[in-house]
């Protein structure tokens, strides 16, 4: 017969095995949930994911002005146009058709005002890229540099009265030309703004019989004082910021259907103050409100290398938080493409899929 001694250890292994099945079976489970969201396609993520709005336009910076050439043939950029159609953008946008004297087609109008012969007509591989992946292409004007040279816009009509009406006859047959990018950039009233964004945005539309066109302003935050001086802070506040496009887009809302603020400028605890004032004004005046998400990073000491993840994601979240229309980035090639010539973009583009869950 069993004493009672025996049999409290007989209890006790029991006890002790049924206790390491539990802790086994528990183990195994945690450790499934953990492999699982180790693996799942936004699994790691400890926000939400899929909040922001999702980037479905791009610039194509051939034209460079601050960021260096990724030297592309048609091979490198048929593959870029299939990486964007990948993640949904549905829109591509020549930055500018020429800066000073680099120009990127071969203009009769341009060439004989002394700029240089491109060896390739990107403006042709573009579109017709772009007719091949059922995108829309927006051309960028020509930018002379006289107005970063002066301060004043009005520089800019000479040349573009002529550029507009050239390259519309030249390439105005491509299904995918479906727009006009009026590419000098402002920050706050400037001299001849509103004259140059009207007359310009009315010649567009005028040769292509109403194509939209837009804009790309920055915002003047305390990146951009800082920018121009490290000593200074102090940016615009959003009252002066909403004053002065208040006065713009009154000027210029007949011939401008969108407005896609450039969002490096502010610091990330501004953007919805920024991004609300810019809504409530496109509304007021019936334009489209986009942002240009910027996808390099000016809190870099280094101009200019791809975002941190997390600045992107914050910024598309405030943009769909104030129900903005589309999310454009400057730029997809250089700065998410993954087969950029910095190493870091292939890991946004990868950290953008999974968030999105593409």
């Amino acid at each position: 017969m069993e004493n009672r001694r025996s049999f409290l250890k007989k209890g006790a292994a029991a006890a002790a095995a049924l206790a390491a099945t539990k802790l086994a079976a528990g183990c195994k489970e945690a450790s499934g949930v953990i492999e699982s969201a180790a693996s799942g396609p936004a699994g790691s993520l400890i926000v939400p994911a899929g909040m922001g709005l999702p980037i479905t336009g791009t610039f194509l910076d051939e034209i460079s002005h601050d960021i260096p050439h990724q030297n592309w043939g048609r091979k490198e950029w048929d593959a870029d146009f299939r990486h964007m159609k990948a993640i949904g953008i549905d829109t591509v946008i020549m930055i500018r058709s020429g800066y000073r004297k680099f120009i990127t087609w071969p203009s009769k109008y341009l060439l004989g005002k002394g700029c240089y012969m491109p060896s390739v007509d990107l403006v042709e591989l573009f579109l017709s890229l772009a007719d091949k992946y059922g995108m829309k292409f927006y051309f960028g004007l020509y930018d002379s540099g006289k107005y970063w040279d002066t301060g004043d816009m009005t520089w800019e009509l000479e040349a573009n009265k002529y550029v507009i009406d050239e390259v519309w006859a030249a390439y105005g047959h491509h299904k995918s030309f479906q727009g006009w990018y009026i590419s000098t950039e402002i920050s706050r009233k400037t001299k001849g703004c509103i004259e140059t964004f009207h007359t310009m945005g009315k010649m567009c539309k005028d040769v292509s019989g109403g194509l939209p066109t837009f804009i790309s302003p920055w915002i003047d935050g305390k990146k951009a004082v800082m920018g121009m001086d490290a000593n200074l802070k102090q940016g615009v506040s959003v009252r002066e910021h909403e004053q002065e496009w208040d006065e713009i887009f009154d000027g210029i809302h007949d011939v401008v259907d969108a407005c896609a603020f450039q969002d490096g400028h502010i610091d990330y605890d501004e953007l919805d103050a920024f991004f609300t004032v810019n809504k409530r004004l496109a509304d007021k005046y019936g334009m489209q409100c986009w942002t240009n998400a910027e996808s390099f990073d000016r809190d870099m000491p280094i101009r200019f290398l791809p975002i941190k993840f997390d600045k992107l994601r914050m910024k598309l979240e405030a943009a769909a938080r104030c129900g903005y229309d589309k999310a454009i980035t400057f730029e997809f090639s250089h700065f998410m493409s993954p087969q950029s010539a910095y190493l870091q973009a292939g890991h946004l583009y990868d950290r953008y899929k999974e968030y999105f869950g593409i």
